[in-house]
């Protein structure tokens, strides 16, 4: 019994010190501040190192990297060093042993130093963690399936499997951080239900604190882009919580957070100030090229001239030093900020020769078609480019692939085009989606209107393979059987291929889709409507309706395009009063959740439609609101500045004119006069033959003025008088010809205080021609919202109107002089 006694003792003696021992070994690991410690420590312990030790090193090597910089981390010489070896072996040995933690620390790790001669170790490592993937906590689970997910395995079995827990566990999960990652991971392999859940519970999880990390708004940004969904109510939380946590953002994060909004086409003005202010004082810091790029991405755009400058500068002198993909990403913001700056570009251009190995196919898209944009001059570059593009269509297989390089191929100059692309397109042609279809179709037209198709029946040749994409669309249509997988199509396709061939069959077939029309899908359905430019009432009712029942489900900044497409098609729905009231009501509850130049766009939308909503147009016209707005224009692209300044003038004239009650001053006098100073009118021969006849009709040419503005600068065509007794009155002042410019005229500009009073009884006339822009291309032909305005306003300004339209005034019914001037005579002088 005495000797058993001893015997346990002395066990647990020996266990103790070992513990002991071990332990004290686990702190040191944990303590160590460099690399050569740890491998140091690993060195003279080998044969005591538990799954412990080996986890614990593997896991302070990479904290080691993350605390520095990343222009500074030693990662090639982590994974090059002899002890690293070691421990890979033995966590590869050990990887039974190690707890649930344990696996996936080592994994993140392994991961995050990049160790591409050890794959072996982490697909054992994600192997044993998959076995265990039912009890992983909801920390480890998230941190796993971001490994996964970073190995590019995102339809990998694992993660439904993931998607499976996360499914059941969602209720459970209270920290966004876990929930962003997990959504990211899964976002490929869910179904569209489970997709709305996780955004709920996301805006739910947003709800309940103040404050966020930025990365865990980023991450659901992520999320959307993956799913390819633009839901307002996460990006509107998101981008407040970019705003508030501004101080913390850098060049990489901007950047970042630029290029998700840039791909889910939203934009928030505010949050570009903060930004522009932010990377302007960054600018002094920006040594390196890949944060140069980056920093050149986000603040180009936004760059005043001092700025702008300076950006060109340093991008000349970095140039040598740009990695390939940093090269597009400094071509790609020269085509938005619209720089052609020839020594940049000619210095772009030189360093593409040695980087055009490196792009895939996608890229090299791309990269045509800024250079083409560009306006780039290097010939050499662009031959070395249709080379290496027409060896990718030979060997392409994705349908996509082969009709975007089909597209660039057309955009490069002087292109003689070999028989094997026409091939090429015809084989690929039966598997197109519209807008493939529609980038070959425009390809096609091009080369055969520029003689560019050189082989024997090369126009015969070309002739049966558009009309196979005739009947390829069509037949893709025909099969349509959900309006939604239709839309998704539709944003892409224009052009006159598509517009000839296929847009009122999109249009019949949308009609027999009708029943699908849901709140959801109404803003990409009315964006193809305006784009189409046909007014189909049995859509536009639905779409009205559909509105109406479901208003408080639809974004606010949505409305505008809902309202445009009723305004500029000038299109009354059944209900209308109804319908314009319930928009009214949904945006001006929500004032504060829309952007000031949103604002503008609106009320300039609904102005067009006759409504004037008091507290929108206070709002609008107030002093404070006006410097917001130019503040945040300054920062906006420039067709949204050109947009936002073209609307609000158009406002307020209509305001001026429509509602004098609100006392609101004409302040776009400068304004007009700048755009009108910018833009020659040229007296195309239509009108200068109507105003021969106009001429021989009234007696002279002091009877009548060409291209006159009125008070408000609208531009009216033709301008005349007649008296009580339908006599013609003489125009004091007349247009003067500019020397030497032919048919460009200055305009004769008429003010309030400047216009001739008309005898008593007495109509001044304004003339105008419509072409085809002013109505609508459906068969009724139906006169647009713009010109209809306009129509009102002149009247109010005094004028009796005359709207020539272009159907009728080269129809064959007036093919004779003869009859158009008796045509010109009934119209002026209101003959039946």
């Amino acid at each position: 019994m005495l000797c058993l006694r001893q015997v346990c003792l002395l066990t647990m003696r020996h266990y103790q010190a070992r513990t002991l021992c071990s332990d004290l070994l686990l702190s040191q690991i944990s303590g160590c501040t460099h690399e050569d410690e740890v491998f140091s420590l690993v060195g003279r312990n080998k044969a005591r190192l538990s799954e412990k030790h080996v986890g614990a090193a593997l896991n302070v090597l990479w904290q080691l990297q993350k605390e520095r910089p990343f222009l500074l981390r030693t990662s090639d010489y982590v994974k090059n060093h002899s002890q690293f070896l070691t421990l890979c072996i033995l966590a590869e040995n050990k990887v039974e042993h190690m707890e649930d933690e344990a696996i996936v620390d080592t994994l993140y790790s392994i991961l995050r130093l990049d160790v591409e001669d050890h794959v072996c170790l982490a697909k054992v490592l994600v192997t044993e963690a998959w076995k265990r993937l039912e009890r992983l906590s909801l920390p480890a689970l998230s941190k796993f399936a971001l490994c996964v997910y970073k190995q590019h395995r995102h339809f990998n079995p694992i993660l439904g499997q993931v998607a499976h827990i996360v499914d059941t566990k969602l209720d459970s999960i209270q920290d966004i951080r876990i929930l962003s990652v997990l959504m990211i991971c899964i976002s490929e392999v869910i179904t569209e239900s489970f997709r709305d859940r996780l955004l709920h519970k996301a805006e739910q999880l947003l709800e309940e604190k103040d404050e966020f990390h930025f990365n865990y708004a980023r991450r659901i940004l992520q999320f959307l882009q993956n799913v390819k969904l633009k839901y307002h109510p996460l990006l509107a939380k998101c981008n407040r919580i970019f705003l508030e946590s501004a101080s913390h953002l850098d060049i990489h994060s901007i950047s970042h957070i630029f290029g998700l909004y840039e791909q889910l086409g939203f934009d928030n003005a505010e949050f570009r100030l903060i930004a522009k202010q932010l990377l302007s004082e960054a600018l002094d810091d920006c040594y390196d090229p890949e944060t140069f790029a980056k920093l050149f991405f986000s603040l180009g755009p936004m760059a005043g001239f001092k700025v702008r400058e300076r950006l060109l500068v340093t991008a000349v002198h970095m140039a040598e030093e740009f990695s390939s993909h940093q090269v597009l990403m400094i071509l790609k913001t020269m085509q938005k900020m619209k720089c052609r700056n020839s020594h940049l570009l000619k210095k772009m251009a030189s360093v593409l020769h040695k980087h055009l190995d490196s792009y895939h196919v996608l890229q090299l898209v791309k990269l045509t078609q800024y250079l083409v944009v560009l306006h780039c001059q290097d010939l050499e570059l662009f031959a070395k480019l249709k080379m290496i593009l027409l060896g990718c269509l030979k060997s392409s297989v994705i349908p996509a692939d082969t009709a975007a390089i089909i597209r660039v191929l057309a955009m490069l100059p002087s292109c003689q085009v070999e028989e094997m692309v026409i091939n090429k397109a015809a084989a690929v042609l039966p598997q197109c989606r519209l807008h493939h279809l529609n980038c070959i179709a425009t390809a096609l037209v091009k080369w055969n209107h520029h003689g560019l198709l050189h082989w024997p029946n090369s126009s015969e040749l070309c002739a049966k393979l558009l009309q196979k994409l005739n009947d390829c669309g069509f037949q893709r249509l025909q099969q349509a059987n959900s309006l939604n997988l239709l839309l998704e199509e539709l944003p892409y396709v224009n052009g006159e291929w598509f517009e000839e061939a296929l847009n009122e069959e999109t249009l019949a077939m949308c009609q027999r889709l009708i029943d699908q029309i849901t709140w959801a899908n109404v803003l990409p359905l009315s964006s193809f409507l305006i784009k189409s430019d046909h007014r189909c009432p049995a859509l536009f009712d639905r779409i009205a309706s559909v509105t109406v029942e479901n208003i408080d489900k639809i974004p606010p900044s949505e409305m505008y395009f809902i309202l445009f497409l009723f305004s500029s098609l000038n299109y009354d729905p059944p209900d209308n009063e109804e319908f314009f009231e319930s928009c009214i009501q949904h945006l001006t509850s929500n004032l504060s959740h829309l952007e000031t130049y949103h604002l503008v766009l609106l009320a300039h939308v609904l102005a067009m439609a006759g409504y004037f909503p008091p507290v929108l147009i206070t709002t609008i016209f107030n002093v404070s609101f006006l410097s917001k707005l130019d503040a945040q224009l300054k920062v906006m692209p420039d067709t949204v500045k050109q947009r936002v300044h073209s609307s609000l003038m158009k406002l307020n004239r209509s305001v001026c004119l429509e509602c004098p009650e609100f006392h609101i001053p004409w302040f776009h006098e400068p304004y007009c006069q700048r755009v009108f100073h910018n833009s020659m009118s040229r007296i195309n021969p239509q009108r200068q033959h109507i105003h021969r006849m106009l001429t021989e009709i009234l007696g002279g040419r002091h009877y009548s003025r060409i291209s006159v503005l009125t008070p408000y600068y609208y531009e009216i065509d033709f301008e005349c008088a007649l008296d009580v007794n339908k006599k013609p009155l003489s125009c004091m002042a007349q247009n003067i010809p500019l020397t030497g410019v032919g048919e460009i005229h200055l305009r004769h500009v008429i003010k309030d205080e400047g216009r001739k009073a008309l005898p008593p009884g007495a109509q001044r006339i304004a003339l105008e021609f419509l072409d085809s822009k002013a109505f609508s291309k459906d068969y009724s032909r139906h006169l647009k919202g713009e010109p209809a305005v306009k129509k009102r306003h002149l009247e109010m300004l005094g004028y009796r109107v005359v709207q020539i339209p272009h159907f009728e005034w080269n129809s064959m019914a007036l093919s004779t002089k003869g009859e158009q001037l008796e045509y010109l005579r009934q119209q002026l002088y209101g003959i039946e």
